[in-house]
């Protein structure tokens, strides 16, 4: 009788959420797992706290070759937003979701082991997406970097009740600089890879706003004015350096939205001013305060690069001017523009597009 009940209980849990979890019932209690279900539980212990999550995101940026990463994190209530914006390889289209899969890596000859342990199993994004509310690649494209927006519910995956605090500097016997006193936070957990990686890949971290206009001072550095002449679409870019295809705030909204960045139109009238400062890599500003030696190759972003500021009315009162010049070109040519000329204020160079369509 015991036996048939037994046998019973098992085909009823066979026959409902048992069998999606179970591929064996090995009998005196003892299962063997789904290789579905041994990967969720898997990635439910691979990341127990936000900061765990911030650490993989990192070192997936890295891997896919990343030379600098932009961290963007902001609170309300008790959720964490993260968004995570680097210069890697970039996520091919049709990859976007499969990312997300187990064992899905594009690290199919090495795994790479570094002081967190083994990283190349394709583990990494799946046990995210397993811990998060939201784990998505807002843009990418092959070659061109990427942006993934994490979302963490901070009651169901916990992070550290101080994250405000910077860790100090400490040297070892060595004069090896790492990370003393402070709380184990985001920004201890993104200085300890700074700091691990300084000579390969710089790091930012800040709010979104503060993103956005390093961002933007980076991408106006890096982009020659000449090449925007012949963009047509900020999507050409690498993701690193759209905001700097921005030629107005309304451009500049639209473009960091894009991205995974929301700004009112009052910040991006500030940051196109540069009323917003640029950050400092986090490498260099752990050195900066702590004492050490600025590397060579550190770039120092809190000096001015703001260069030429044109006001919102000049540049209407201008891009007028030009509208009515063009009359020329369009009585010789057969052409008329399409709509206004747009002008983009630079740090060294004023550019202007005017949009055309060929007369019939």
């Amino acid at each position: 009788m015991d036996a048939s009940n037994d046998l019973i209980s098992f085909i009823a849990s066979m026959s409902g959420e048992g069998s999606l979890r179970v591929e064996e019932n090995l009998g005196g209690g003892y299962v063997k797992l789904r290789v579905s279900e041994a990967e969720r539980r898997q990635a439910k212990h691979d990341i127990q706290h936000v900061e765990d999550i911030v650490v993989e995101m990192l070192r997936n940026a890295r891997d896919a070759g990343a030379s600098t990463v932009f961290v963007a994190t902001g609170k309300t209530a008790e959720r964490r937003s993260l968004l995570f914006i680097d210069d890697g390889c970039g996520v091919p289209d049709g990859m976007r979701e499969r990312i997300f899969d187990a064992r899905v890596t594009s690290k199919l000859e090495t795994m790479k082991m570094d002081r967190w342990g083994v990283h190349g199993r394709g583990m990494a994004l799946f046990s995210i997406r397993e811990n998060a509310e939201e784990a998505r690649v807002v843009e990418s494209g092959d070659g061109l970097g990427s942006a993934f927006s994490v979302i963490v519910d901070t009651a169901s995956l916990p992070e550290r009740a101080d994250q405000s605090t910077w860790p100090s500097l400490v040297k070892d016997e060595d004069g090896k600089l790492s990370c003393g006193k402070g709380p184990h936070n985001i920004l201890r957990a993104i200085s300890e890879f700074a700091l691990e990686e300084h000579h390969g890949c710089d790091v930012y971290v800040g709010s979104p706003t503060e993103i956005a206009a390093t961002l933007y001072a980076n991408g106006s550095r890096r982009v020659d004015a000449s090449r925007l002449l012949f963009i047509d679409d900020e999507a050409e870019l690498p993701v690193v350096d759209r905001l700097a295809f921005a030629s107005d705030a309304a451009d500049f909204i639209r473009i960091a939205a894009s991205i995974g960045i929301d700004i009112s139109e009052r910040t991006a009238h500030r940051i196109l001013s540069g009323a917003i400062e640029p950050l400092r890599n986090v490498a260099s500003r752990l050195l900066r305060e702590g004492g050490g030696v600025m590397r060579n190759h550190d770039i120092d972003l809190s000096r001015d690069r703001r260069g030429l500021k044109i006001s919102r009315q000049d540049i209407d009162e201008f891009a007028r001017l030009l509208e009515r010049d063009f009359q020329m070109i369009s009585d010789r040519y057969y052409v008329s523009l399409s709509s206004e000329p747009r002008v983009r204020v630079m740090r060294d160079a004023v550019t202007v597009t005017f949009p055309i369509t060929k007369d019939e």
